[in-house]
């Protein structure tokens, strides 16, 4: 009974429409402060049906940009809270470039604390928001082409090294 019961869950997950459903999901948990990737989320539904691949890109865009947007507004929250961290090497730098550091919003480990620092910091919110969508997108665009032109062959075998 649980088994077919798991065999259905994963059935329904493998529809498409519930596979963007996810990859936006995911995609917005991962630019909060948790740690999460959405890059393997990505990669599979776009595996599993390349005609999707500019679908997945705009809703992993989409999502992981509304959680960028979500920590820019924490920082917006907690200028109080951090009134001591402004002298910070960091806040310099973001007090510098403004709005255009949000390109770097994709990077891992980095990306979402400067977004919740760009709200902190009250720059821009729409430059803030155009900036997070490019790097972000550029990020999905350019790690699922690449990871589609790795073989099947050499997934499986990372499968049997790994397994």
């Amino acid at each position: 009974m649980i088994e077919s019961a798991v065999h259905w869950l994963l059935g329904y997950l493998a529809v498409p429409e519930v596979g963007l459903t996810s990859v936006f999901i995911i995609s917005f948990i991962s630019a909060t402060l948790l740690p999460l990737g959405s890059e393997p989320a990505v990669f599979a539904v776009v595996a599993a049906d390349r005609s999707l691949f500019w679908q997945v890109m705009i809703v992993a865009t989409a999502g992981n940009t509304l959680g960028g947007i979500l920590n820019y507004w924490i920082g917006y929250g907690a200028k109080e809270a951090f009134a001591k961290e402004r002298k910070t090497m960091w806040f310099g730098w973001l007090e510098k470039h403004g709005a255009k550091t949000m390109l770097l919003s994709w990077v891992p480990g980095i990306g979402d604390p400067l977004c919740t620092l760009g709200g902190w910091l009250k720059l821009p919110f729409w430059p803030c928001v155009a900036y997070m969508a490019t790097g972000k997108l550029v990020r999905y665009i350019l790690m699922t082409w690449l990871l589609l032109y790795i073989p099947d062959s050499s997934w499986r075998e990372l499968a049997r090294f790994l397994g």
